[in-house]
């Protein structure tokens, strides 16, 4: 009966470290998208975690919601810097996320500032 019961405990523990570990090292896709910073908060009661907001359409009506890991300490201060600027975020989607993480699938990796297409600047 032991022994059964550590196999179970084990097959469970195991299963649970692979997910966890398919989730943090395989993307699902990379990707770059552009567009005007429109929000950076810190946010949570139990986790913190950074979201934000590029609003790409003249209305506002396309908006990618994106996550930053706390990690990212550099990529965090440039999109504060860049706030209601026009950048490039260079990005990873994940399968799944967990809530310490962040609320979305979408986590940046580096950001640029860029020259928007709407004005001549």
């Amino acid at each position: 009966m032991k022994k059964a019961l550590f196999i179970g405990v084990t097959i469970i523990i195991l299963a649970f470290a692979s997910y966890f570990a398919f989730v943090y090292y395989v993307p699902y896709s990379e990707g770059v998208r552009s567009g005007e910073l429109i929000k950076i908060s810190h946010k949570g009661v139990v986790f913190k975690t950074w979201e934000g907001e590029l609003s790409q359409g003249i209305s506002g009506a396309q908006i990618f919601q994106f996550s930053v890991s706390s990690k990212k300490k550099e990529v965090i201060e440039k999109l504060k810097e860049y706030q209601g600027a026009y950048v490039k975020l260079n990005y990873e989607e994940r399968y799944s996320t967990f809530s310490w993480w962040g609320d979305t699938k979408y986590f940046i990796t580096e950001v640029k500032l860029e020259k928007s297409p709407h004005f001549n600047n």
